[in-house]
Formats: structure tokens, sequence, C-alpha cells
């Protein structure tokens, strides 16, 4: 038995975003300034240069990417990948 469609898929599609440091590519979206949902693949995987040099030093699995966050960051300020909700959790709020 499947659940429901998730709504957001229809109505704010993840969109790509693609490294500036290594050129892996991710679908990714911004409900807020605070909360983003990436979604990795195979090939963005292999690609990370990050994610491998932390698997190499430690053999787990790096959950997230610096360089990826600062391109999804960049992406979101510039207006290519939309914030769903902009005024919940802008850089600089305390709340």
């Amino acid at each position: 038995m499947t659940g429901p469609a998730d709504e957001r898929l229809r109505t704010a599609p993840m969109l790509p975003v693609r490294c500036g440091q290594c050129g892996a590519q991710v679908l990714a979206r911004k409900s807020t300034w605070a909360q983003t949902s990436v979604q990795w693949n195979a090939d963005a995987t292999a690609a990370c240069v990050e994610r491998h040099a932390a698997a190499e030093l430690s053999r787990a699995t790096l959950r997230y990417c610096t360089s990826m966050r600062e391109s999804i960051l960049t992406a979101a300020q510039s207006g290519d990948l939309p914030v769903l909700d902009p005024e919940a959790g802008r850089p600089g709020d305390e709340s």
C-alpha cells in the first residue's frame, strides 16, 4: 500500500543545483532560509570532492557538503532557487 502523493513535489518541485567547486548536481528545495531539502543521486555523490575526502579520512559517509551548501545558498540568493517562505528564517533572524 502506498501513501498519498507528496503535494510539494507538484506545487514546488525540487530544482537542480550544481556545485561551484566540483560540478556535482543535486536536486534542492528551500522551504525557508533555514530549511533546505537536498536529494543526492549516485552521480552527484561520485563527483563530490568533499564527500570523498571525508570518506577517505573516516570511512564514514559525509551527509552534507559545505561547497554544495554554499552553492544552494547562492542559488537562493540569486533567485535561481526560490525560497518558498522567504520571510521565515531569514539570514540574521534570531527567532
